[in-house]
């Protein structure tokens, strides 16, 4: 009996190729298990076979998006899989959106069963978790040896057509799809029984969990603009020429805080887009356009505000978690209220 054929895709981590000073390399496959696909082989047992991994820098993949897309397809059709495993990424952002992006296109244009893992707070998760089967995982690569066998084990499940249960049994992210089932006990009195055990205070495990939205109260507004400091904070990825400290493109981990003292406008000697998310031409051209010191420069010398900060705060924000963001705002803020920061303007593409 002819074994079930799979690709696996990872990135350049996993490939032990390098870390983050070789998040650039291109598109490449190789035949056979690499790094992880070990143990994705393990877990898939004598039916399956890794025939080849699919391998990419998480940088190059965020910057050529399509183009990397469609190299990695053509490379692993020629393997003629039977299906497609990616990753698991964790909680690293790039990975899990090169992840996703993957799977998806493979399972669109191969039509083959496809699964990933990733931790709840990666970008990738809330971007294909309708789309796919995303086991959940923890978020670094020592739970490598929990996530694998679930992620096999879906997989294996996919591959054959047998059933699929839901998010709780399989360990998959929810995907926001109902499924009808025959209860044995009716619905008023598994309502009365829920009722019963919040009023006892006891654990209950409601039937229509909803979302949790992060509420924020607005800042209540300057009264005295004339007088106010005013900063600008931006998730446009402009930073100085060469990215000193190595901002990603894309599901950034890092924020950096540069100077703009003496400056009437953000010359682009000096300054650089590496935002993963837009078309940089424009921006590479004037820097101005995302960062609009030369607006405010002349709004400061009309009186309009009364100083702007020396400096501007800057991070990418496309596929950044929302853990990252948080994490950012908190690391950020104390140097605002230090310099006793009025008002931020925050710029976005």
């Amino acid at each position: 009996m002819d074994k079930i054929r799979v690709v696996h895709y990872i990135n350049n981590f996993f490939a032990g190729i390098g870390g983050e000073e070789k998040a650039d390399i291109p598109p490449e496959i190789r035949p056979g298990t690499v790094g992880p696909g070990l143990a994705l082989q393990q877990g898939l047992g004598d039916e399956f076979e890794v025939v080849a991994t699919a391998i990419c820098g998480d940088s190059h993949f965020g910057a050529n998006l399509e183009e990397d897309t469609a190299k990695l397809l053509d490379m692993i059709a020629e393997y003629k899989p039977q299906l497609f495993v990616a990753g698991p990424a964790f909680n690293a952002g790039r990975y899990g959106v090169a992840c996703g992006t993957m799977a998806k296109a493979v399972e669109e244009k191969l039509g083959i069963p496809v699964v990933t893992g990733m931790y709840v707070e990666n970008p990738g998760v809330d971007m294909f978790r309708k789309d796919l089967f995303i086991i959940a995982t923890g978020d670094s690569a020592a739970d490598m040896r929990k996530s694998m066998p679930k992620m096999a084990a879906l997989a294996k499940k996919l591959a054959k057509g047998e059933e699929v249960l839901g998010p709780s049994v399989e360990g998959y992210h929810e995907r926001g799809i109902r499924v009808n089932y025959f209860a044995d006990v009716r619905g008023s009195e598994r309502g009365i029984q829920m009722l019963l055990k919040k009023m006892a205070k006891q654990p209950f495990e409601t039937e229509y969990p909803m979302p949790v939205f992060d509420r924020v109260p607005p800042a209540p507004p300057v009264t005295d603009m004339k007088h106010a400091k005013i900063a600008v904070v931006t998730s446009g990825g402009i930073v100085p020429q060469g990215n000193p400290d190595h901002i990603e493109s894309s599901s950034a981990t890092k924020w950096g805080l540069y100077s703009i003292e003496g400056m009437d406008h953000m010359d682009k000697k000096d300054f650089m887009t590496i935002h993963g998310g837009y078309d940089r031409a424009f921006v590479t051209e004037d820097p101005d356009l995302v960062v609009p010191l030369d607006v405010l420069r002349e709004l400061e010398k009309e009186g309009e505000f009364g100083e702007l900060a020396n400096y501007f705060i800057t991070t990418t924000g496309t596929g950044t978690s929302t853990g990252n963001a948080k994490r950012f705002g908190e690391e950020f803020v104390p140097k605002l209220l230090e310099d006793n920061i009025t008002a931020v303007i925050l710029t976005s593409t």
